[in-house]
Parts: structure tokens; sequence; C-alpha cells
């Protein structure tokens, strides 16, 4: 290879060293930021509970409250369960969202768990359906927004595909007279009569492969670099053979 062939060697593998090494340094700082992640949630699903009042006027702020622990009491509306598609287990079926409406005249929607699908209508667990004031503990969730791959929600049907939080009200309340929190709560695991809904199905376990993907890009780089290394040496080895 002539001169120039290395030249153009030797930019094409400094290009490439610098993506792999972009890379890895970008997985290193999605690390940083993913332990941040899981070190919040691991500390506000285990702090004491704050009131509903409290979650709604932080949230109202601008605040993150995502993950929160909130203590409300109340009644729920039954007739107005909403259903959002959900997996628990491999089993596929219905997160039942409900509004609750505290003494206060309040009202939050609460995701009280996993139902399968053969015990979606209420008719199915009226042990769950209490009508008496109810005490719960949740953590906050936030509304979604529609990713590229998951349907629309289908409200004439009530079946829900992502948290479509103003969608739900809408349809629960739509004389459109009647604000609710602006977030969900999740229920957490707790005795239900009947054993359906079945709270807790919040995932707390964030995955965190980023120093292993960071370490791939790094050892990718080291591979090239010595590979450029050795071609180098053997190609000056050849020239002084010539000479």
């Amino acid at each position: 290879m002539r001169g120039g062939g290395v030249a153009g060697l030797t930019a094409i593998t400094a290009c490439v060293l610098a993506l792999l090494v972009g890379l890895g340094v970008w997985q290193l700082q999605r690390l940083e930021w993913k332990e941040g992640l899981i070190a919040r949630i691991e500390a506000r699903s285990t702090a004491p509970p704050m009131s509903l009042k409290k979650a709604v006027s932080t949230a109202r702020l601008g605040r993150d409250i995502e993950y929160s622990r909130v203590g409300v009491e109340g009644r729920f509306h039954y007739d107005k369960e909403r259903y959002l598609y959900a997996l628990a287990d491999g089993t596929a079926g219905w997160d039942v969202i409900t509004p609750l409406e505290t003494a206060d005249g309040d009202i939050v929607l609460v995701d009280r768990g996993f139902v399968p699908d053969a015990l979606r209508d209420p008719s199915s667990r009226k042990l769950g359906q209490s009508e008496e004031v109810v005490s719960l503990t949740a953590l906050v969730r936030s509304p979604e927004t529609q990713a590229i791959f998951t349907p629309d929600n289908e409200s004439a049907h009530n079946r829900w595909f992502w948290r479509d939080l103003s969608g739900m009200a809408r349809s629960m309340f739509p004389d459109g007279t009647t604000e609710v929190a602006p977030f969900f709560l999740a229920a957490e695991r707790s005795k239900v009569p009947g054993g359906w809904p079945e709270g807790g199905q919040t995932r707390l376990e964030l995955p965190n492969d980023h120093l292993q993907y960071a370490l791939t890009w790094f050892a990718l780089a080291v591979c090239i670099a010595v590979l450029y290394a050795v071609y180098l040496r053997n190609w000056f080895r050849e020239r002084r053979g010539r000479a």
C-alpha cells in the first residue's frame, strides 16, 4: 500500500476510534443517569407517603414526583372503571383504573391493579367493590404519550393501551367540568376482598446494562487500534525490506 493509502486508512481508523470512544463515553453518561434514576425510585417508593393535596400542589408547580408514595382515603366510583391493557407474569389482562373521590371532593384516577381478561367484568369480582371509604397507599405515575407502535386507545369500547389521563377523564366525566389530579396513582399490593384487582404491578427494577455496553465499545476501540498498529508495523517493515 502506498503512502496515500496508509494516510486514508489512518483517517478512517481515527474516525472509527473516535466514534467507538464517543459511544463508550455516552454509555458511561447513561450509566450515571440510570443509577441516579434507580436511586431516586428507591428513595421515593420507600419514603413515608405524602397527602394527595400535597402531591397535587407539588405536581402543579411542575415538579417531578414520579414514583412518590401517596396516602389517600375516599370512595371509588366503580361505575366509571376504565381498562388499560396489561401483562402480568405472562398473562394478558387489564389494569383497572377507577376514579376515587375524597371527602373534600378531590378526584384522582387510581390504577387499582391487574385482573385477567376473564375477570374484566366487575360483576365477576363484586367482593372487591367496597362501597365504604377505603384507605390506600399508591405510587404517582405520570400520564403517557402514545408511542409509535402502541395501538390507539378505543374509548368507545373501554379498551386503553396507554395512560391517556385527559382521554380517560373525559370519558368518565363527559360534562367536562370535573377536575382530576394531574397524575395517576398505582395502588401498592394489599389485601383486597376476593383478591382482585391485584395491586403492586408497578415495575420498580430497571435494567441497567450501560456499563457492559460501554466496556464493549471501548474493547472494540482497543481491538481496532491494535489491528491498525500491527498493520502499520508490518507496512514499515515491508518498506524497509524493499529499501
